[in-house]
């Protein structure tokens, strides 16, 4: 017998990526699965496209992911839990080789290194990975470990074990079940997934307001003051100019001066701010 899988899916106002998601998990090789998604105060056409597929839909006020995947988790009749996100899309064997590993024994969760990016030929997408110094068509590196902080697949009882996920809102929420499980996930080999950037300098800017109230950027305020020193209008304008110049793309400058300047927003922000949410 094979396990259950229950796949949990946070959305909020995922109007323009969510049925691509489901269409794609519905192909899905392995059939022992549940599909829960979780809206997080929704207020564009999401819902309306929810109702055309066969998902159980759970609600709540707007919280965050880390709240909405605890909520779904909850509700969840599967011995194994894999978290996705609702702009992801996946090969046909995703499920099955995301927890192979897991059905025989080797560990408690995974992740995959195979993180496909969709939107590779968007400018702003290309811009993303010149900011990040990864491959075009990647969106994880290939020097990244075979250990990770994030569990894309984990056992439900270890899950439940030390209470899911903590639900700030902020960017690294699904950091904190491996810090609380003491226990990092594992690779696991052949399991592709593909997941867009941002593919507008609006999307640019709101993706980088949220990264920038992370812990990393605006936890202490050593980190604080030192992300003020690299994302100031000075230092981002010099290292624009001089990647765009490196990259042979002028698109870069306009991208990292509105990336720099959601994140430098972020940081001063935080000062006073104690929201950690999208």
């Amino acid at each position: 017998m094979t396990s259950k899988l229950s796949i949990i899916i946070p959305v909020y106002n995922e109007e323009l990526c969510i049925e691509n998601c489901l269409i794609s998990l519905d192909k899905q090789t392995y059939n022992n699965r549940e599909i829960i998604v979780i809206d997080d105060g929704s207020t564009d056409k999401t819902l309306d496209i929810l109702k055309k597929y066969q998902v159980l839909i759970l609600h709540q006020k707007h919280k965050g992911p880390g709240s909405a995947r605890n909520l779904g988790a909850s509700k969840a009749k599967g011995e194994i839990l894999v978290f996705v996100d609702a702009d992801m899309t996946f090969e046909k064997n995703f499920l099955d080789e995301l927890t192979i590993p897991i059905r025989e024994g080797k560990t408690i969760g995974t992740f995959s290194k195979n993180e496909m990016n969709a939107n590779q030929n968007n400018i702003w997408s290309r811009c993303w990975n010149i900011n990040r110094n990864w491959p075009v068509e990647k969106l994880i590196p290939p020097s990244y470990p075979n250990e990770a902080p994030v569990y894309r697949a984990i056992l439900k009882k270890e899950f439940e074990k030390v209470g899911g996920f903590e639900s700030t809102g902020e960017y690294t929420d699904d950091w904190s079940l491996s810090r609380k499980l003491g226990i990092l996930s594992t690779v696991a080999p052949g399991a592709t997934y593909h997941h867009e950037n941002p593919a507008n300098l609006m999307e640019v800017y709101k993706q980088a307001r949220w990264i920038g109230k992370s812990e990393f950027i605006s936890g202490s305020n050593l980190r604080k003051f030192r992300s003020i020193i690299l994302f100031n209008p000075i230092t981002s304008f010099t290292i624009a100019l001089l990647k765009s110049f490196l990259n042979l793309n002028p698109n870069f400058f306009v991208f990292k001066i509105v990336y720099d300047a959601a994140v430098f927003k972020s940081v001063i922000s935080s000062f006073w701010e104690s929201s950690k949410a999208k």
